[in-house]
């Protein structure tokens, strides 16, 4: 027969067995008090996590704003220094136009044959030897502007490489040779001088921009110019490198000169080309918008 346990081992086993589950309840009860001290601080947490958040948002959404407004005055910073760097050019390129004018001669493009005077001291401010190769007589000097001398020369060789053959017969001529050169055709012609020669003071030629231009055929019979392939040729290209008839027919000044070209620039020749329109026609004024240009 198994025997009883003793009540000593009874005891102690229920001692053992209320021990421990009063230690599990504590456990359990502890448990569950901490479980909500967790949850607590993590919805502490959570909230200030959120909150934390938000104030970040607001804080972006400033920055953002901030930022707008700065990019708004860059912007508006940035267009007032467009505006002012175009004012300074603007102010820049009037001061240069001023300077240009200043250093060109005045009267480059005036109007000259019995309307403006050129005193017996004018003369202008830089001639040059013009090549012989492009004179009737080589072994008579010749001299032309020297700013006007590149578009000459350009020209000659232009008509020459289309098999025309020109020459220079007469271009710059001072005040004292005018005098000299009309006093002679007076003599051999009398008044009529006046149909064909200017009077010193009103000669293109003072100018060094005139030259008169002949063919090796033609010589000194300028009347007979018309009828060359050269005329023809000048009438139709001359434009291209600043050179206009000074006196075409029915012109009210002197008897149609098909030998005598001015330069005028090649803006102005340009214009008259185009809108068939006569130097001496065009109002004063107008003429003088060109002088900034007449050597571009």
């Amino acid at each position: 027969m198994r025997p009883y346990p003793s009540k000593q081992f009874i005891f102690i086993f229920g001692f053992i067995i209320t021990a421990s589950l009063g230690y599990g309840g504590y456990r359990y009860v502890l448990t569950v008090k901490e479980l909500k001290e967790v949850k607590n601080n993590f919805a502490s947490s959570t909230l200030e996590f959120e909150n934390k958040i938000k104030q970040l948002e607001t804080e972006i959404s400033q920055s953002k704003t901030e930022n707008l407004v700065l990019m708004n005055s860059l912007v508006t910073e940035q267009a007032k220094n467009n505006l002012f760097e175009e004012q300074i050019g603007t102010i820049q390129g009037a001061v240069g136009v001023l300077e240009k004018l200043n250093k060109t001669d005045k009267e480059l493009l005036q109007k000259y044959s019995k309307v403006y005077f050129l005193n017996e001291n004018y003369v202008p401010s830089n001639l040059a030897d013009i090549d012989p190769k492009y004179l009737y007589n080589k072994e008579q000097p010749l001299q032309i502007h020297a700013n006007v001398q590149p578009y000459l020369y350009k020209m000659f060789e232009s008509a020459s490489s289309s098999g025309v053959s020109m020459e220079i017969i007469s271009a710059y001529r001072s005040f004292g040779t005018q005098s000299s050169l009309k006093l002679s055709y007076k003599i051999t012609y009398g008044s009529g001088a006046n149909k064909f020669s200017a009077d010193q003071g009103y000669s293109e030629h003072q100018l060094g921009t005139a030259v008169d231009i002949t063919t090796p055929d033609t010589g000194e019979s300028f009347l007979k110019f018309e009828k060359t392939t050269a005329y023809k040729w000048l009438t139709e290209n001359a434009y291209k490198y600043g050179f206009i008839l000074s006196y075409p027919k029915q012109n009210t000044y002197y008897q149609f000169e098909p030998w005598h070209w001015r330069f005028v620039g090649m803006a102005l020749a340009t214009k008259l080309h185009d809108t068939n329109q006569y130097f001496y026609n065009l109002d004063q004024r107008e003429i003088d918008l060109y002088l900034i240009s007449i050597f571009d």
